[in-house]
C-alpha cells in the first residue's frame, strides 16, 4: 500500500517500545487524533545513520510539541530489538518517543527493512506532508520542523 499526501493515514494498532514501560503499549497511529503527528520510518535498529536522525527528533522534540506535533519513529524490528537497542546503545538513552514496528506503504521488499519516510498528519487523520530519503541519506529533523510549521501557518491563515 502506498500512502500518498492527501491520503487518509492509516489506522494502524501496533505494539510501541516506550521507554520506562515494562512491556509493549499498545497504540494506534493514524486517523483523526487532538494533536499533529511526525511519523518518521527508518530502516533498522543497530544501522549506522539511525541513531543520528533518533537523535536530532529527540532534540527538537519539545520544538515539535509547541508546534502541537507528537512524534514517532517505526521500523519494522519487534518490541524486543526496539528495547534493546535503545537501553543498551550509548547516545540513544534519552530517546523518550514511542518506536512502531509496522509498515506504512514503505517497506523494502528486498530486505524486509522500513525505507526511510517521513509522514506528516495533521489532527483530522490526513497526510499533509511525506518524504523519501535516498539510500544512505541522513534526514534532517529541522527541516521537518519547518515543514510542520509552514503547514500550521498555512493553515491559521486558511481560516482567517
Amino acid at each position: 500500500m502506498s500512502v500518498n499526501v492527501g491520503d487518509a493515514a492509516p489506522v494502524v494498532a501496533v505494539e510501541a517500545y516506550v521507554r520506562d514501560a515494562a512491556q509493549p503499549v499498545e497504540m494506534e497511529v493514524g486517523g483523526p487524533c487532538d494533536s499533529w503527528t511526525v511519523l518518521f520510518f527508518y530502516p533498522r535498529d543497530f544501522t549506522f545513520l539511525c541513531p543520528v536522525e533518533l537523535r536530532g527528533f529527540a532534540d527538537l522534540q519539545a520544538s515539535f510539541a509547541l508546534e502541537g506535533a507528537s512524534v514517532m519513529a517505526a521500523s519494522t524490528d519487534s518490541w524486543h530489538v526496539h528495547r534493546a537497542w535503545l537501553e543498551t546503545s550509548s547516545g540513544l538513552t534519552g530517546i523518550r518517543y514511542p518506536e512502531l514496528t509496522r509498515a506504512y506503504g514503505v517497506l523494502n521488499v528486498d530486505d524486509g527493512s522500513a525505507l526511510p519516510a517521513t509522514f506528516i498528519i495533521d489532527p483530522s487523520g490526513t497526510v499533509r506532508d511525506m518524504r523519501m530519503a535516498g539510500p544512505g541519506t541522513r534526514r534532517r529533523p529541522e527541516e521537518t520542523l519547518e515543514a510542520l510549521r509552514e503547514l500550521r501557518i498555512g493553515e491559521l491563515q486558511a481560516v482567517a
